[in-house]
């Protein structure tokens, strides 16, 4: 039987539907040229044209993309993906008609999943693309290219620290780590965004790196490339740069009138300009002495009236000197009463390097700045100390040190904490003092900085524990070296009796015994269910002795006690006036006590033997913990197979179980025993034992075998549980890699100055003098306090020289860095203080 010529497309195009319908199961059917181009005789015109074509699309994480393509006229339209038909269940399809030519249309869409991409190999790209048909011919659609979008974490060159003078231009290097789509990059200046077209002098190339055209003072700061895609963003480590003046001489000024001894001078300044931010001062003499060649000039004694002024000169000398002396010795003696209450602080922190005025360019690249105090003189610490055990001597012995030298109208330079050198100096010196001998020897558990009246914030990455050390804290003309450290519960001895279990971390904060004016804030996490029914909970500091004291007993604080502090869901702050080594510990009331544990699940990355070990971790729920144990994983070379839970551990003396159900046995088989593991309760309870975890070790039948499905279950006998549906392939998943990627919290573990802190300086003082005075309308600080639900501690903040000063320095202490300003802002305003410009700072202010 003959065929038109015409309805052979149509013919083909049914066969090929029907071929791809009957594939079944396979994955795709290699067809080459399944329909012929425009059929002789065919109107042209009614070949299929696309509406809609596939565009090209990046798969983020573990997600599928959709492609769609849309044509008319088109009876069939079918994706093939890398020259290879995709089935025809996997196609969704929509027909309608085209609005403007009343032809026929077809609306065809595809998912495309990472693993379908991960198959191609090699060089070549994953790519989709339609065809579509109808009576005369077919028409094939642009190709889309679909693409695993990724950034990595490491930067192919991060910018330095430089130091340079002033109008010398500026080169700071940057190339962002590799990615797919490539990594947009914007740089940050002391975190806030570098914008060139609101700086002419600035500019960022093509290759990323930022330049400064003609340093200026204000360009002084801490540089951050950041680099980002749809995936991520990655920070880069902050280089601080610095610009600085040299100092040049003014003109000289007129020669002085002859002298008695025949002489005149002149004198001249380094003020043209002054020094600044280290600098190098003037090299010369200030001051130019001449004989003079005046007529007027005697040279010697001719008469007894010069005889008698000679002798009236030296006496006044005499005198002069005399009054010296008796300055000097009641000085001493002053010294000598003050010795007892007088340390200094490079006994203690000796790791720490004096600053000069114009520091290394080379040795220490990491620097903070800010502006000086003036009245800063020799600075020293005040109050007593703990004595030393290993020595005659009752205190620590004063050595003058000048810890940092002013600098009129510039910066203070002061050390970064993140030289390693450094750090592990600091430690190192500190640990031979008997009471500090606990610290941890390395670096990434502490933190450090220099700290004046200004303030700042010291911060442990990725623990939950900070140090706010609010304004006038210190006292103006000191200045402060403090440490902040994370110890193990195993390397400190802290003694708990009865019920009594650790809560949070031990963190001490030092020197202990120096002068605060204000408290400072120590905030960390804790694992406890906090309810007045259930616990009893209580702050704990150890004493210069090493003995373990109750300090605070929450719920029963006294106004004007030393310590307070402010209990939270997951978190506690500590106000104290006095630094010294921490713990909070909590005493069960009743069974219904409870604790949160965090379960983690984790296995290799990479199977090499038949053998596969699911390592289930049962830790506080708190930062610090998790923060060892993701450390300790990856240097054994193990994944997170499933999102953590939590799980509430009761005062029930009943231990915790642990089990794995659900192994296919045609692929596995457990080498567990027993159809549990169990955890002592008293090996969880008194929160001192890291790392505690069981190990289920499964066979697989096959090497080629790399699915996994189970289930393990972790619960405590007659309380909580929790379980866990794994259903994973060992060999290739990765979907819960991201969940506990440690963020790097800005690489800055110390912040000094008004850039620790949230609220600007200014606006801080203002909202203060408000609202400290008592209001008869209620708009004062009490009011503030219950609309930040801080009103239990009324009599607290009551109890101190400024109320609205302790309640903003909870708010920084609790929102930094991601606190909502503007909700706090919103809160002030709606006190209803008439002054209108309470929350605006001029220009001329700043």
């Amino acid at each position: 039987m003959a065929v038109r010529p015409g309805l052979w497309p149509a013919l083909l195009g049914i066969v090929l539907a029907a071929w791809l319908h009957s594939s079944g199961a396979q994955q795709s059917a290699t067809v080459a040229n399944p329909v012929p181009n425009p059929v002789p005789g065919s109107n042209p015109d009614l070949l299929p044209h696309f509406l809609v074509e596939p565009e090209d699309v990046y798969i983020v994480k573990n997600k599928p993309v959709l492609l769609v393509c849309k044509a008319t006229p088109a009876t069939q339209i079918f994706f093939k993906c890398n020259g290879e038909w995709v089935r025809q269940v996997d196609h969704v399809i929509e027909r309608s008609t085209d609005g403007s030519s009343g032809l026929p249309a077809m609306e065809v869409r595809i998912n495309v999943s990472r693993q379908q991409v991960e198959k191609v190999f090699g060089l070549e790209e994953y790519w989709c693309q339609c065809v579509a048909w109808s009576s005369s011919g077919t028409t094939k659609s642009q190709k889309a290219y679909i693409r695993i979008a990724y950034l990595r974490k490491n930067f192919e060159q991060e910018p330095l620290a430089k130091e340079v003078s002033l109008e010398q231009g500026i080169v700071l290097p940057c190339r962002p780590p590799e990615g797919i789509p490539p990594a947009e990059v914007e740089w940050l200046r002391n975190e806030d965004l570098v914008d060139p077209s609101l700086d002419p002098n600035v500019y960022i190339t093509r290759e990323h790196s930022l330049v400064v055209r003609q340093a200026r003072l204000a360009d002084t700061a801490n540089y951050t490339c950041v680099a980002k895609n749809i995936v991520a963003r990655r920070r880069s480590a902050s280089a601080a740069v610095i610009v600085y003046v040299d100092g040049s001489w003014s003109p000289w000024s007129k020669w002085s009138a002859c002298g008695l001894d025949c002489t005149h001078w002149r004198s001249r300044e380094c003020s043209d300009p002054a020094p600044r931010n280290g600098g190098e001062e003037c090299r010369g003499a200030d001051l130019d002495t001449r004989n003079c060649t005046s007529d007027l000039c005697v040279h010697t004694a001719s008469g007894p009236e010069d005889v008698a002024l000679y002798v009236g000169l030296i006496a006044v000398a005499v005198c002069l000197l005399l009054l010296l002396l008796v300055l000097i010795l009641v000085y001493c003696r002053k010294k000598e009463g003050l010795d007892s209450d007088v340390a200094d602080s490079s006994i203690l922190t000796s790791g720490f390097q004096p600053v000069s005025i114009k520091p290394s360019k080379a040795d220490n690249p990491h620097l903070l700045t800010i502006q000086p105090d003036l009245s800063t003189t020799t600075t020293t610490y005040q109050g007593s100390l703990c004595p030393r055990q290993d020595g005659p001597s009752p205190k620590f012995q004063l050595t003058n040190g000048h810890l940092l030298s002013p600098l009129g109208g510039g910066r203070h330079t002061l050390h970064h904490s993140s030289p390693t050198s450094e750090a592990e100096d600091f430690v190192s010196r500190l640990s031979t003092q008997n009471y500090f001998r606990s610290l941890p020897r390395g670096t990434s558990n502490m933190a450090y900085g220099t700290f004046n009246f200004l303030g700042g914030r010291l911060m442990i990455p990725n623990t939950g524990i900070s140090l706010l050390i609010p304004p006038d804290a210190i006292p103006r003309g000191k200045i402060y070296e403090v440490y902040l450290t994370l110890h193990k519960p195993e390397d400190v001895r802290l003694p708990l009796a009865g019920c009594q279990t650790l809560l949070s971390p031990i963190v001490s904060c030092g020197p202990p015994g120096v002068l605060l004016t204000r408290p400072v804030i120590l905030a960390m996490d804790h694992c406890g269910e906090p309810s007045p029914e259930s616990w009893s909970l209580r702050l704990k500091k150890q004493s210069c002795e090493g003995s373990w004291e109750d300090v605070l007993h929450l719920g029963e604080e006294a106004p004007s006690h030393l310590y307070y502090c402010q209990l939270e869901a997951g978190a506690c702050y500590v106000f104290t006036e006095q630094l010294g080594r921490f713990a909070l510990v909590g005493e069960a009331l009743s069974v219904a006590a409870a604790k949160r544990l965090k379960l983690l699940l984790f296995a290799p990355v990479a199977c090499t033997s038949l053998e596969y070990n699911i390592r289930v971790y049962c830790l506080h729920d708190t930062h610090d913990a998790l923060k060892e144990v993701v450390q300790l994983e990856k240097q054994l070379g193990g994944q997170l197979i499933q999102e953590p839970r939590i799980l509430h551990f009761k005062d029930s003396y009943h231990n915790l179980r642990l089990s794995i159900h659900d192994v296919p046995s045609s692929l596995w088989k457990s080498k567990l025993l027993v159809s549990y593991q169990e955890v002592p309760f008293y090996h969880i309870w008194n929160g001192t034992q890291q790392y505690l975890h069981c190990t289920f070790t499964l066979e697989r039948v096959s090497p080629s075998t790399s699915d996994l499905a189970c289930k393990v279950w972790v619960w405590q006998v007659e309380g909580d549980g929790q379980s866990f549906n794994v259903n994973f392939n060992i060999t290739k998943d990765t979907r819960f890699a991201e969940l506990l990627a440690l963020e790097s919290e800005g690489g800055v573990p110390a912040l000094v100055g008004p850039s620790a802190f949230k609220i600007p300086f200014l606006i801080r003082q203002k909202i203060i003098t408000s609202l400290d005075p008592p209001c008869s309308r209620g708009a004062d600080w009490r009011t503030l306090a219950q609309k930040l639900h801080l009103d239990s501690h009324l009599s607290f903040f009551a109890s101190k020289p400024s109320p609205t000063a302790m309640i903003l320095n909870l708010w920084e202490a609790r929102h930094f860095p991601n606190g909502n300003l503007s909700q706090l802002a919103a809160a002030v305003a709606g006190l209803g203080q008439p002054d209108a410009g309470l929350f605006t700072v001029s220009e001329a202010e700043c």
